[in-house]
């Protein structure tokens, strides 16, 4: 069954004998990870907890469905949990839903799939499994995600300051989490000693700090600056930042220009979508963005969007390539936006 992050999130956090099966999904994977791990929390810290990528159960499609009925050496809860998750898992996750029991809650973390991709169907036509697709917040639904994660950490956010970490962050909630966590530590603070972030706190430790920043790295990629590329890549390096957070950054940036070129093509100007979008532009992008639409077509974003996504996965993969392939990713991407004029 489809169902909205406010159902799965309740199903995740009592979960029942009716659902054997929840699929994560989405261009959110951090918002994906976030609902995740509401069952981990839900099965308690003594739950055992198996873990499954997907080329594992495409090798052995019966295996999941094995394990879902499986009862616990020590007799306790268990649980299982499928990341990266993808069409490979089809098979195995068919196989469960026919089962004729299972008793272990499965949960899978795919990425950007479509509602017409077949393993989200198979989770939508079945009444034993839910699936949700994440996406990354905007304007005040991004603020009041700011100010609901900061209450947990024990901080008191105003309505600006909880703009600028939105924006800075750029919706991610795994970026976030560790902004606020490291802000909760510059300010001492806890749930049972809250404290107010001041904007001088956040000039210290702010995520969107002038080098480094994400949003430059999406400009340079889908703009098709190699060389300025190159800079990007060795100056986040240094900062710690690589693989994952990156193509999660230049994805955004894709989907956000589907949605906008998909405007365009109804026959809008580039300038008016721009100016429609609002604050879900920061004011300094708006110029290259506009452009970016110009450039990129449909088709070739959605290549672009699919490659990334698969890059994703390969990279959460055991025995994957490394982080060098989100560069070499990066860098094809850059290089098709280069050919487009």
């Amino acid at each position: 069954m489809k169902a909205n992050r406010g159902q799965i999130a309740r199903a995740l956090s009592a979960p029942g004998d009716d659902v054997r099966f929840y699929l994560l999904y989405g261009p959110d994977r951090s918002g994906s990870e976030a609902l995740a791990a509401l069952l981990g929390k839900a099965m308690g810290d003594e739950a055992e907890r198996i873990d499954f990528s997907g080329p594992e159960l495409k090798a052995d499609p019966a295996k999941l469905a094995d394990e879902a009925a499986a009862i616990s050496l020590f007799g306790g809860a268990r649980y299982i949990r499928i990341d990266p998750a993808g069409d490979e898992i089809f098979a195995a996750v068919e196989a469960l839903i026919e089962a004729e029991k299972a008793g272990n809650p499965v949960v899978a973390v795919a990425g950007a799939l479509r509602a017409t991709n077949k393993l989200v169907k198979l989770a939508f036509g079945s009444d034993v499994a839910m699936a949700c697709a994440s996406y990354a917040p905007e304007g005040r639904d991004a603020d009041r995600l700011v100010i609901e994660m900061g209450q947990e950490a024990g901080l008191q956010i105003a309505p600006d300051i909880a703009q600028r970490l939105a924006r800075g962050c750029h919706g991610d909630r795994a970026i976030l989490a560790s902004e606020l966590a490291k802000l909760a530590l510059y300010l001492d603070a806890a749930p049972d000693r809250p404290r107010r972030i001041e904007h001088d706190a956040l000039d210290a430790l702010a995520a969107n700090a002038d080098e480094g920043d994400l949003s430059r790295l999406a400009n340079v990629v889908l703009s098709g600056d190699l060389p300025a590329l190159d800079r990007e890549l060795t100056q986040l390096a240094s900062e710690g930042l690589v693989g994952i957070p990156l193509l999660r950054a230049v994805l955004r940036r894709l989907l956000l220009l589907a949605k906008l070129r998909a405007e365009v093509e109804q026959g809008n100007s580039a300038q008016s979508v721009i100016a429609k979008a609002g604050r879900a532009i920061f004011w300094k992008d708006k110029p290259v963005i506009t452009d970016q639409v110009e450039r990129w077509r449909s088709d070739a974003l959605a290549i672009a969007i699919n490659r990334a996504s698969d890059a994703e996965r390969t990279l959460k993969s055991s025995g994957g390539p490394g982080m060098v392939a989100a560069d070499e990713e990066l860098f094809a991407i850059a290089r098709k936006a280069r050919t487009l004029r």
